[in-house]
């Protein structure tokens, strides 16, 4: 364990804005990052994950800690159900793909998300119909002040839209370590209508789909629409999906009638955010290195040496585009520093 002074941050941030940390330091256990937390009490800190859900707009004046503990295993299991443990360290992805190959349902619309496990419950990620909080079990975090270890179940994260309890009333009060989460081993229920997944499958000709097949589907159509940071610097999706009234979507669709729209309840309709922006004229949009995909309006990216200063005007610019042109307010998906 090695405290940097001066680090740079660049190649911890899906974004791949250069920013600098005061100080960094990666934990690889528990014990370790007790150990830290107790060094740093009177200090700022600054928890840093896989940085995909992240924009930073300017250096951190902050002790980084990077929660880089590995493992997974499965805790138990019966002939219907299987519960799996993964370390906050751990590879979303790589974690969905793992259990898949074990047969175990219920991640696999939520295959190729960028990030790691121990975000992924404050985000409550979700993609095609399907949240992280639907397989949830519990998680197992830190009080960084007391150091005490405590278990929240589902109801206690209080999970919402891209929202916990971990963004509200406890942000910034716990590192989660480890995510426990119930699958299926038989009779899945699958979820494909959402989106383009019926579409990719009849396109290879499946009509009885396995997780695998679902998976593969969703990863398929991940690809065609979301750059790999690796390439070029993205966050995923920058915004949420707005939700608003079934009435002020009447008057909506009554001035755009082509308008995408999903039933959330009696009186709420979710809006894709990705369309709004296109249609406001953003799609493919480029000012310098900052820019909207060419291919998901919903994905902001970095050509390659745009400031997080320069995304985020860049994102206010379309926020307020869409505000003029269908009185809807975007909100940023991802955490802005």
């Amino acid at each position: 364990m090695e405290f940097v002074s001066n680090k740079s941050l660049k190649e911890h941030n899906t974004f791949g804005v250069d920013v600098s940390a005061k100080k960094f330091v990666a934990v690889h256990s528990v014990e370790a990052l007790k150990s830290v937390l107790k060094k740093t009490y009177a200090s700022e800190i600054f928890i840093l994950g896989g940085g995909s859900n992240m924009l930073l707009t300017q250096n951190i004046d902050a002790t980084v800690v990077h929660i880089d503990l590995k493992g997974k295993e499965i805790v138990r299991e019966t002939d219907e159900t299987a519960v799996v443990c993964a370390q906050a360290g751990e590879n979303w992805h790589q974690f969905v793909m793992w259990c898949l190959e074990k047969g175990f349902g219920g991640l696999e619309n939520l295959s190729f998300i960028p990030g790691n496990v121990g975000t992924a419950p404050i985000q409550n990620i979700g993609a095609y119909g399907v949240e992280l909080k639907d397989s949830f079990l519990e998680c197992e975090a830190i009080n960084i002040q007391t150091l005490e270890r405590r278990i929240f179940t589902a109801a206690e994260c209080k999970f919402g839209y891209r929202n916990s309890i971990f963004k509200n009333e406890l942000k910034g009060q716990y590192i989660i370590v480890n995510v426990t989460f119930s699958l299926s081993k038989k009779n899945h229920q699958l979820n494909t209508s959402y989106g383009s997944i019926d579409s990719a499958l009849e396109e290879e000709g499946i009509q009885n789909p396995t997780i695998k097949d679902v998976s593969n589907a969703v990863i398929k159509i991940r690809k065609a629409k979301l750059p790999d940071p690796k390439i070029l610097g993205n966050s995923g999706s920058f915004f949420k999906n707005p939700v608003i009234s079934a009435e002020a979507f009447s008057i909506l669709q009554n001035k755009f009638p082509e308008i995408p729209f999903y039933n959330i309840s009696a009186n709420e309709i979710k809006i894709p955010a990705g369309w709004l922006i296109e249609h406001a004229g953003y799609k493919g949009f480029r000012n310098g290195d900052a820019g909207v995909h060419k291919n998901q309006a919903l994905v902001l990216v970095n050509y390659g040496e745009a400031t997080g200063g320069q995304i985020l005007n860049l994102s206010k610019e379309i926020i307020s585009e869409v505000k003029r042109k269908y009185q809807i307010v975007l909100e940023p998906e991802v955490n802005i520093f």
